[in-house]
């Protein structure tokens, strides 16, 4: 496995700490670990394109990776009241279309490639865990609060690009939905 897949697999297995790490309460360590997952998503893409190590398993396992690795984190935050469950019922529906989608323009032999827009929902994504975690990891309420609502803002951001990138990966995959 070349090193581009390690740091894929690495992502998924930072989950499950990630995970206990938020339910114990361990909010900075639970962020700590999720920024070096987050970290891992760019630099795997990096040495695999630099160094020409594209493979299969990689194509199919890095965007999964940050969908489980997304998903996880509002998973909790759903479950600790932190973020409304619609705002992940969007999220869920998006990756769901987007995921089918591509699975039947597979069957067909075509590619629908990731696009600039999802990769800036994937940022966004990843960045309003991390201020949400933040605000959630300072003790008491003095700047809580402020770092709370800028994370509030970025999730929402989110949530609106993720409906923008679903959109627009529907259109350009229309020819594969039949929908005559």
């Amino acid at each position: 496995m070349n090193l581009p897949n390690k740091l894929t697999v690495l992502r998924v297995l930072l989950v499950p700490v990630f995970i206990a790490l938020f339910y114990y309460g361990q909010y900075f360590l639970a962020n700590a670990v999720f920024v070096a997952a987050s970290l891992t998503d760019m630099l795997d893409g990096k040495i695999a394109r630099s160094r020409n190590l594209i493979t299969n398993f990689g194509k199919l396992m890095d965007p999964l990776a940050d969908k489980i690795l997304t998903t996880s984190a509002f998973v909790c935050f759903v479950a600790e009241s932190v973020m409304p469950a619609w705002m992940l019922i969007v999220i869920l529906a998006r990756e769901f279309a987007v995921t089918g989608l591509r699975g039947v323009a597979a069957a067909e032999g075509k590619v629908i490639a990731a696009d600039m827009t999802g990769k800036i929902k994937t940022v966004l994504q990843m960045a309003a865990i991390i201020v949400i975690l933040a605000a959630l990891a300072i003790p008491g309420f003095n700047y809580a609060w402020a770092v709370w609502f800028a994370g509030r803002g970025v999730l929402w951001a989110a949530v609106a690009m993720t409906i923008i990138s679903g959109v627009q990966y529907l259109w350009k995959g229309r020819e594969f939905l039949d929908m005559k």
